[in-house]
């Protein structure tokens, strides 16, 4: 070892303290020093941005580099980043990949060549094979020698920016990420002209909020954004449409995905079996198109919920907001970027109007020595001076009695300028000509200052002509909306079977031999109730036990008020008997619950799950022991309250049970449910949100119309998925007709129609095929009048306003019906007015009871007799024997009495 490095070594020696057999060193010093000094270096020199120009110093470099070389072509991008070098101290790979970056946002730079594709995740081609050159923008806004500070380069031989004088917000226009040592930066990008507008508002006072614009569109809920802070949250979600019943098109990507990352998470979600799609095709090229064609039998709106769900056509983006400023890490939004960035625009745009006023200020005094010394022949008073020193106080003494409006003393500078002025200048010289030019000067003059005393207005003036020159085709891609939460177990697909072995209590997907009980998903819970009246709720598994002697078994959803489960037990192994009914909406996983009134030796001897709340009828029969008079009467669980999972119930007998035998099916004892439509979500919902479509009942459909013509009745699934040309959405009345005025593209004129729905399961269109023809209007009134206005004619008159009443105009026809002659006439606007009356039918339904809250105590049960036929989900009779004899509790009428 050399001396130098034995000095080193023996300078880093850490202090030692020996305890025992361990040396314990203590790690401090220089190492701590290095350590900090590397991370110092990666947070300000390459991961995280500067607020005053937005750039990564690799990027400013290359912005410099470019500048350096612009001569209004294109120059290989192989060329640039040798440039670079000059000032960057790193490997070409880096700065090659930081251009490209730069160049994708084509905002900066206007490119030549394959650069890649944001939307494919294609890389660009090498940067031999590339050009660049910048675009006019960058030309506009990031470049002025005169207002800019420099640095010397790493290797002191050039001169570098320390920061570009950017007069743009545009570190939000391009986003931007990085992640260094110890912190990290991801700036989302925004709309361009959005920004503008937000500066603008900025400057006239007025309060603003921006938000994201990808470049790969797609949709997004910024509901969380929180000014692009730390703890915000960005929704993005592909934009998925329904190109028929089994095909899906992808049109659209969320930010941070490629078509090929997308289309390799719907493969993994199929292998795993959380959706089930046929095949794939990938169609994209300038625009993204994916096709997903699915199975016949699957729902495509399951199938689009499935994909946000399992895939990434949904992620979440969590912003943060990071900076350099002052050689330091700021955490800042993006609304106090946009107003540092505004404000910092204007005294950029100050500075550059002082130098301006100071440029004309001194062509103006210099304008005006020059008129004085030609126009007063001064050059003439040199002619006989021989030194140079009798020159300039020549010109001088001549000047002074001439220079009384000047603004200005006369510098040395000043006359040895003049005596630069050539002969045939002189000669040449025209006062008018002169005067003209020291006047435009002066209104120049006069216009800077006036600009500097009203700098807001000036910077307004600015951010509008940039919107107005570069802002044409840079309209917000992404769409902004609310995402409603989709509920992954109930989209998912069901691609497991579920078995049961009812005596020995076990349930799981791999107990083949035994009872099959239904399909079901690997993050399905599943709801179990065994004879001794216990209940319990689990995760679904390859084989678990739950408890012997299992009755019912089923999925279970969560929050379902409208399963209702009726139950009749025995209260101990000899205790009277009691019926209930009620709903289990939520639970603790793995929890055991008892149903009965926990007596040991509790019995279930009726039980039946019902998915609409079902209420059937049930013969009971007792076992013939002593006096009992009455040993078989009938049951009817409508006339039993729905209460919470641990009300005792009401009780049926005190004597023994000796079968109970279902009598007939019941019908829904709940009242119909209120169904809203959210219009930002474009959602069904249960939750009061949006506009109500009114009561459902298990039968009730849906009503719906687009723009194309196109006609359909669904059942009100809160998973649907409506278009985007969706013109009626409605509760559907089989019996009230539907009328339209529509322009026949083939016969080239409109006709009017009146029809009713024949097929509530098929979708149809009512309109003709032919491309040209449209829909004028459509109502869904009983009795609707429409004003027609026609479009006026060449050298003809004008038509007079016409008043159209569908009911008088055609009667009801098929929908296949072409309808009725209207008008071959152009027709410039259709509204509707005001209906006839008519009085609608009413429709007569039963009583209906509501479900009482799950902690409601118990309380005698109201009678209330519904109407209609469904049949129940699942049905268990247990019969009992018992030798005890007892007694049947009849009221005065000698009708049994529940108690």
């Amino acid at each position: 070892m050399s001396l130098e490095n034995e000095e080193l070594h023996n300078d880093n020696e850490q202090p030692q303290e020996s305890t025992g057999n361990e040396t314990i060193t203590r790690v401090s010093g220089m190492f701590e020093d290095w350590f900090l000094d590397y991370a110092s270096y990666v947070i300000l020199e390459r991961a995280v941005p500067a607020i005053e120009d937005g750039f990564k110093p690799v990027q400013r470099r290359i912005m410099q580099s470019m500048k350096d070389l612009d001569d209004g072509r294109y120059n290989k991008v192989a060329n640039i980043v040798g440039h670079t070098m000059q000032y960057h101290p790193h490997g070409d790979a880096s700065i090659g990949d930081a251009m490209v970056q730069i160049g994708q946002k084509d905002l900066l730079i206007d490119t030549q060549g394959n650069w890649g594709n944001i939307l494919t995740g294609d890389s660009a081609a090498a940067s031999r094979y590339i050009e660049a050159r910048l675009s006019k923008f960058a030309l506009d806004v990031v470049y002025n020698p005169k207002i800019t500070e420099w640095q010397a380069s790493y290797d002191g031989r050039r001169k570098e920016p320390i920061n570009l004088p950017v007069m743009f917000p545009l570190l939000l226009a391009q986003g931007g990420e990085g992640i260094a040592v110890g912190l990290s930066t991801k700036i989302l990008p925004h709309n361009f002209n959005e920004l503008i507008d937000a500066s603008i508002k900025h400057l006239k006072g007025k309060k603003f909020t921006i938000l994201p614009d990808f470049p790969t569109a797609g949709i997004a809920d910024c509901s969380d954004y929180k000014d692009g802070m730390r703890g915000g949250k960005v929704r993005v979600r592909a934009k998925i449409s329904t190109l028929d019943k089994n095909t899906l098109n992808i049109t659209e990507i969320p930010y941070g995905t490629t078509t090929s990352s997308l289309i390799d998470s719907i493969l993994k979600a199929n292998d795993k079996g959380k959706i089930k799609i046929k095949k794939i095709e990938d169609n994209t090229a300038a625009e993204v198109e994916i096709l997903v064609h699915l199975p016949s039998g699957i729902s495509p709106d399951k199938t689009i919920d499935a994909l946000y769900a399992f895939t990434n056509c949904e992620n979440s983006i969590s912003p943060l907001g990071c900076v350099i400023e002052d050689n330091k890490p700021l955490f800042i939004g993006v609304t106090e970027i946009l107003q540092r960035s505004t404000d910092h625009t204007v005294e950029l745009l100050k500075s550059n109007l002082e130098i301006k006023l100071d440029e004309f200020e001194e062509q103006w005094h210099f304008a005006s020595l020059e008129r004085i010394f030609i126009e007063n022949r001064i050059y003439r008073d040199i002619e006989e001076e021989e030194t140079w020193e009798g020159v300039i106080a020549a010109i001088d003494k001549g000047l002074k009695p001439h220079i009384a409006h000047l603004k200005r003393a006369i510098t040395q500078e000043d006359i040895e300028r003049l005596t630069e002025i050539r002969i045939k200048r002189i000669s040449k010289f025209d006062i008018d000509k002169a005067q003209q030019r020291i006047e435009a000067l002066e209104e120049q003059i006069a216009q800077v200052k006036y600009d500097l005393e009203h700098l807001t207005d000036y910077a307004i003036a600015y951010f509008t002509r940039l919107k107005n020159d570069y802002g044409k085709g840079r309209e917000r891609m992404t769409e902004l909306r609310l995402f409603d939460d989709v509920d992954a177990t109930k989209v998912v697909m069901r691609n497991t079977k579920l078995y049961v072995n009812r005596e020995e209590g076990f349930i799981g997907t791999s107990l083949r031999r035994d009872e099959y009980v239904c399909d079901c998903s690997d993050i399905d819970d599943i709801i179990v109730f065994t004879n001794d009246g216990k209940m319990m709720v689990s995760k679904v598994d390859d084989k678990k036990f739950v408890g012997k002697d299992i009755i019912h078994v089923a999925v279970f959803k969560k929050k379902d008020k409208r399963t209702i489960y009726n139950m009749i037990y025995r209260d101990g192994s000899k205790g009277p008997s009691y019926v209930k009914r009620f709903a289990v909406t939520s639970i603790t996983r793995d929890r055991e619950y008892d149903l009965t009134n926990e007596t040991k030796g509790s019995t279930v001897l009726y039980f039946s799950a019902n998915p609409n709340g079902e209420a059937e009828v049930v013969t009971i029969f007792l076992r013939q022991v002593g006096s009992i008079k009455k040993l078989k009467w009938d049951l009817d669980f409508s006339d039993v309250l729905i209460k919470g999972r641990n009300s005792k119930g009401n009780q049926v007998t005190k004597h023994a049970v000796k079968k109970i035998e279902l009598k007939e099916h019941g019908i829904s004892t709940l009242k119909p449910r209120k169904i809203w439509f959210d219009d930002t979500v474009q959602r069904l919902n249960v939750d009061e949100r949006g506009e109500l479509m009114g009561e459902f009942r298990g039968e009730d459909r849906l009503l719906i119309i687009t723009q194309a013509g196109v006609i359909k009745t669904i059942l009100p699934e809160l998973t649907t998925r409506f278009d985007d040309d969706m013109i009626v959405l409605e509760k559907w009345v089989p019996k009230k007709p539907i009328s339209a005025l529509y322009y026949d593209g083939e016969k080239e004129r409109y006709f009017v129609k009146r029809f009713l729905i024949e097929n509530e399961n098929r979708e149809e269109v009512f309109i003709s095929d032919h491309p040209n023809s449209q829909l004028e209007i459509v109502s869904t009134d009983w009795r609707p009048i429409a004003e027609v206005v026609f479009a006026k004619p060449r050298g003809k008159e004008q038509r007079d306003n016409e008043e159209l009443n569908f009911e008088e105009f055609i009667s009801i026809k098929g929908i296949k019906a072409l309808g009725n002659q209207f008008t071959t006439e152009k027709i410039k606007q259709v509204s509707l007015l005001d209906p006839l009356p008519y009085e609608e039918p009413e429709e007569v339904h039963a009583d209906e009871i509501d479900v009482v809250d799950e902690e409601e105590v118990n309380e005698e049960d109201s009678p209330s007799k519904p109407s209609g036929q469904n049949p129940p989900m699942e049905i268990t009779n247990l019969t009992r024997k018992n030798d005890d004899d007892d007694e049947t509790f009849l009221d005065e009428k000698g009708q049994t009495k529940l108690f």
